[in-house]
This record gives structure tokens, sequence and C-alpha cells, in this order.
């Protein structure tokens, strides 16, 4: 038996899969080279903004005729999308057999069961289960052979008006620092060299056990063999001293941080409910230059929010050019069911959020290309975890990619490169022995 799975979605969603792939060959499924070839297709959906759900219906529809040559193959669809919509996607698709949240994956085992029985299997709760644990229990099928995420925590506690995340994901819980280190500890054993750790709002981990992010980093990088520490995404609200002296401490953490901050103008940030204004961003920014002058620095940004003025946008583009981002995700602002912002008046025509886009990617662009120049002839420390066609691809402690001719045998090393050619997203170098 093969399975196949598709995700979308954030990084989370992508552990998740690692989990379902370590659950289901603990089954005895191998991994199928393609969807054809497989007998059971899961899609790990994120439901985040409208356009992964329309992704999701039209894979649904290629996924079909998979069973049309394959009547015992199975389609199941998980994730946040299964979760806020329950019964009326298996309604709106009826080729789904198998249907179930982030909060019961380790039931797959007995969904498929049913399926195969024949039955449609659906496993959707409100809440996370008590033995929600159980996951821990399973290992991951990773791609990368040297870097590995682990979720140490799950929900958010955060209100964000344009944000499902609450009611997908749940409320915020921190995993055990005991089954986060024995996690850790095993990937070490595996060859794993850099660790990165995830959670909604990952920053926000201990609170609801009475301990801190900044606690949590220290005891990682003390397991031996850990070389690089990375952790996404946090919040700002949530980013304290504390935590930025121990970053700055801990010499396995790299130099760089996703920091959301979704809009610049204080009005929108207050409409958005995310609890800090433009003014205590910045001050965060500058917290973390005092404490690591080389840090760089990527962020999410949401264009035309419900009621966003010119004026605001401007304000906006202000803390791209005071920032001066590495990498900038941003989306238009898309209405989500079960959020407040869905409902809010002052809805933005899309033609104007296509246009401010356009001027926020142009200007981010003159960032990127001034920030780039920089690298060129520094030394930097890079990470390889792969080879292609007679080259190894790295990043920077700064999360930058790097190419380098060389032998496969440094795949996994900590190497010196020297920048050769720095480009938009990616550079070249040259080893340095």
């Amino acid at each position: 038996m093969k399975y196949y799975i598709k995700t979308f979605g954030c990084q989370m969603n992508f552990n998740d899969s690692e989990r379902l792939g370590g659950i289901l060959q603990s089954m005895g499924y191998e991994p199928a080279q393609s969807y054809e070839d497989a007998d059971l297709i899961l899609l790990n959906t994120c439901t985040i903004r409208e356009k992964p759900d329309q992704k999701v219906y039209s894979h649904l529809g290629e996924y079909k005729k998979v069973k049309e040559k394959n009547p015992r193959a199975l389609i199941g669809v998980c994730g946040c999308l299964a979760q806020r919509m329950g019964q009326e996607l298996v309604q709106k698709a009826p080729m789904v057999d198998i249907m179930f949240s982030s909060f019961n994956m380790h039931q797959l085992p007995e969904l498929i069961q049913q399926a195969q029985a024949g039955y449609r299997a659906t496993a959707i709760l409100e809440e996370p289960p008590q033995d929600e644990d159980k996951l821990w229990d399973y290992p991951t099928v990773r791609d990368n052979q040297f870097c590995a995420y682990v979720t140490v925590m799950k929900g958010c506690d955060k209100n964000c008006t344009y944000c499902v995340v609450p009611k997908t994901r749940g409320r915020q819980r921190s995993r055990s620092l005991e089954s986060i280190l024995s996690e850790v500890e095993s990937l070490v054993k595996d060859g794993v060299k850099e660790v990165h750790l995830l959670g909604q709002n990952v920053t926000a981990w201990g609170q609801d056990i009475g301990m801190s992010f900044a606690e949590l980093i220290y005891r990682v990088a003390q397991v031996d063999g850990v070389e690089r520490i990375r952790f996404t995404t946090g919040h700002p609200k949530d980013l304290t001293e504390e935590m930025v002296r121990a970053m700055a401490e801990i010499p396995q953490v790299c130099e760089h941080i996703h920091l959301p901050v979704q809009a610049g103008s204080n009005r929108v940030l207050k409409l958005m409910d995310r609890g800090y204004t433009k003014e205590e961003y910045l001050e965060k920014i500058q917290m973390l230059r005092e404490y690591i002058p080389n840090m760089t620095f990527s962020t999410d940004i949401i264009v035309g929010f419900p009621t966003e003025t010119e004026e605001d946008f401007e304000h906006t583009l202000d803390v791209l050019k005071r920032v001066e981002f590495e990498q900038v995700f941003s989306f238009k602002y898309s209405p989500r069911p079960d959020t407040p912002a869905y409902s809010m008046e002052g809805q933005v025509p899309d033609e104007v959020k296509t246009e401010r886009m356009r001027r926020l990617l142009e200007l981010q662009k003159s960032i990127i290309s001034k920030k780039a120049r920089l690298y060129q002839g520094t030394v930097q420390e890079v990470l390889f975890e792969s080879y292609q066609e007679g080259k190894l691809l790295g990043r920077t402690r700064t999360n930058r990619w790097v190419s380098v001719e060389g032998g496969e045998e440094l795949l996994g090393k900590l190497v010196r490169v020297k920048i050769t050619k720095p480009h938009l997203y990616s550079m070249e170098g040259e080893l340095i022995f």
C-alpha cells in the first residue's frame, strides 16, 4: 500500500504532514512517487486565505480520477479547512472518504480502517482531545536529513480579527519540555544539525505551564549535537527582553527572526486587535538590533484590510523602509468566515489591493537589492542541506540560500563560504578552507 500527501499552508502543516507520514509508515504504507500511484491520498489543508481553499477543490477533482483506475483508493482531507468546514466539505466534495482535523491526526489508523470497510470516516472535534499527546509517539518522515521541524506548541490565545487559527487550531497548548527535548535528542541521533521550533505563536510557549520560551531555547541548546536553532512564528507582543537576551547569549540561535507586523497603521493594527502599535513594533526591532547587531528580519503583511486608507498604507511602507526586511510575505486581505473582520464594513476593492500590493513589492525589491549587495565579499557560515547538479545548497545563519561548487561529503557540515555573487533571493559563493 502506498500513500501520497499534498500539503498546503504553513510550516506547522508541513510538520504535521511529516508526522502523518510517520503514522502511515508505522502501518506498513510506503510513499508513492505521485498521487496517481497511491492507494491513499491525503490533502493537508490551510484555510488562512481563500486561495488555498480553491486549490483543494481543484486537486480533489484531479484525485477523483485515481478512484476510476483503482476503486480501493481512498481520498482524505485533513487540517484547517476540514476543521473549519466540517460536514459541509464532504457535501461539496463527495469523493472524500476520510476527513479529520489537526486535533485528531493520531486517529488516522482507525479512520482508514473505517473507510476500508466502506464507511465515510470523519473525526472533527470542537476541542483538542485529552489524548492529543499520543501524536508525539509517532516518528516523522522528513525530506531534509539535516534540518528538522519540531512543533513545541499548538493553537493561539490571540484574537486577531482576520485570523481563523483559534477556531481551526484551538487555544494555546504548550507541549511539555520533556517531550520536546526527547524528540530533539532523537533527531540529533538521526543526523539532524539544525532544529526549527514551531508554533502558531511560538514565543508564547510555556505561558500555560509556568515556563518561558527563553528557558526552552536554553534547554534545547544544551542537547549535545544541536548546532543551530531557529523558530517560527513569534508575536511581537510576546517578544520579551529576556527572550532577546537568550537569543544573544545562545550561540546556536541563528541571527534571523520572522516577526509579523501585518500593518503599519496604528488604526488598522487596532482594528486587527494585534495588541501593539507601530512604534512598539519598531522598539522591538531596535531592541533586537542592540542585542544582536547582525540580526536580519522577515515579516508578514496584509494589504487592504477593511477600511485601510492610502495614509494607512503609507505607514506600512514606512515600516518596510525603517526595518529593511530581508523577506516579506505579503497577502491581499482575504475575508475568512467566522472571523470578526469578515463582516466589517469598508471592504477595500480588489483593484486597490492589487495596486497597493504592486507598490509594496516594488519597494521591497529595492530593499532586497540593497541588502543583497551588502553580502558581497563577506564570509558566511553555511549549513549544506542538499546537493543538486554538482552544487551544494545551504543557508547562512541569516537565512539566505547559498550555492557552492563542492563535494557531497560536505552535506550536513557547517562550512565557511565567501560570497562571490549575491542575487536578490539567493547567493553564490566559494568554499574557504
